[in-house]
């Protein structure tokens, strides 16, 4: 655990870093490819849209404990009765409730199948609920999910653009949502899982979930943006890249903390549960989160940084840092050359390794960092004349001087 924080303290200090904004190429292609795959899995497999937004008949099958083959048996008493190509999606509720979804069957189909359904179960008719749903009612929660995407994304995109005063921000945090929507519906596509209204509001708490991420990122990006505006030491691409790694381990704890107790109900959906609104809503929780997290990092902050890069400000600002940082690579060969300028003295035969000033006292040579900065070297700094000083203590004053010892008043004899 103490590794782990050395860690972040040296990520967020920025003694170790990661190159995210440098390596932004690498990033967009791996996300092309893996984009890429997603659509494929669209034209291939459909998303298995589920019986709300399909329309059809359903059958619920109340059994102390459903049986090995129990999927067999509803499907073929389905069969019996609509056709031998009537299509069947038969699964377990909580291991004991075999659900039945088909096609639309009429009220004489209906009832054929509630009465052999119960017998190929060997249960009372009453066990057997069935219930229709029409087309419609799918269609409409469909187009008030599109409706409701629509409202977010317009008034998400303003609202950052006024936050942020730069609509860049905006576009960068837009291009990471929708990256993070389209992974997330092609593993839908590829794996199969069923899309269901529980689905679609998980999708839309992603949505949330995967912008505050990138807001949390961007807030470090703009404030250490601003001080290299001001202070004109470091380039926007390297003060972006440090806010992304300052903000690395926490979106790591974040997350998984997060998806923790999703991935135990996932387990306890898939082993006891079986489908329905829980599962449904912890699946698209737990991959778009994990996609979220992931697209703050490598897309949303080197997006912005290369959507900026051109701009005047920004190349300006390039420009004043690669020259201070030159002249500190000069300064810095200049003090290893043993602190000698062209026009410094060169020291005697009797001490080579400290100048002395013409009273013969030791002195130190120290580069003062620029603007009155603290070098940050440690605790304490050196004076011209060698003496170590706390960085707290003062350099002059009533507390570095010895006190007085007041002289006692002769009284009169």
């Amino acid at each position: 655990m103490s590794r782990m924080a050395d860690w972040g303290n040296d990520l967020y200090t920025g003694k170790r870093s990661f190159n995210f904004v440098d390596k932004s190429k690498t990033w967009y292609l791996w996300s092309a490819v893996i984009m890429t795959v997603a659509a494929l899995g669209l034209v291939v497999q459909p998303l298995n849209l589920s019986l709300e937004f399909t329309g059809g008949s359903e059958f619920r099958v109340a059994t102390s404990s459903a049986p090995d083959d129990y999927e067999s048996r509803a499907t073929d008493t389905v069969r019996e009765v609509a056709g031998r190509d009537a299509s069947a999606n038969v699964s377990t509720l909580g291991g004991s409730t075999v659900r039945v979804q088909t096609e639309e069957l009429d009220e004489t189909q209906a009832r054929e199948v509630t009465r052999d359904l119960a017998t190929a179960f060997d249960v009372d008719t009453n066990d057997v609920s069935s219930n229709f749903i029409g087309p419609s009612w799918g269609k409409s929660v469909s187009e008030q999910a599109l409706r409701a995407l629509a409202v977010f994304i317009v008034l998400t995109t303003a609202l950052m653009a006024l936050y942020y005063r730069n609509w860049k921000m905006a576009v960068s945090s837009m291009v990471a949502l929708a990256h993070d929507m389209f992974i997330t519906v092609g593993i839908y596509a590829w794996t199969g899982f069923e899309v269901s209204p529980a689905t679609m509001i998980g999708f839309l708490t992603v949505l949330g979930y995967s912008l505050y991420d990138t807001v949390v990122v961007f807030d470090h990006v703009k404030e250490n943006t601003r001080t290299a505006f001001a202070n004109r030491r470091t380039s926007f691409a390297d003060a972006a890249n440090l806010a992304v790694n300052q903000t690395l381990v926490r979106s790591i704890n974040t997350t998984v903390i997060a998806v923790l107790p999703i991935v135990a109900v996932i387990v306890i959906g898939f082993a006891r549960l079986g489908p329905g609104t829980l599962l449904d809503l912890s699946l698209a929780l737990f991959i778009g989160m994990s996609v979220g997290a992931a697209s703050s990092i490598f897309i949303a902050t080197p997006l912005l940084v290369d959507l900026r890069r051109k701009d005047p400000e920004v190349v300006r600002l390039a420009e004043d840092a690669a020259k201070l940082h030159a002249r500190q690579e000069r300064q810095l060969a200049t003090a290893g050359a043993g602190g000698r300028g062209p026009t410094s003295p060169s020291p005697g035969p009797a001490d080579t390794t400290t100048p002395r000033t013409a009273k013969g006292e030791a002195t130190t040579s120290v580069s003062s960092p620029l603007d009155g900065e603290s070098d940050g070297s440690g605790d304490g700094g050196q004076t011209v004349t060698g003496r170590t000083v706390h960085k707290y203590a003062q350099s002059g004053g009533p507390r570095n001087q010895p006190k007085k010892t007041p002289r006692k008043r002769r009284g009169r004899g």
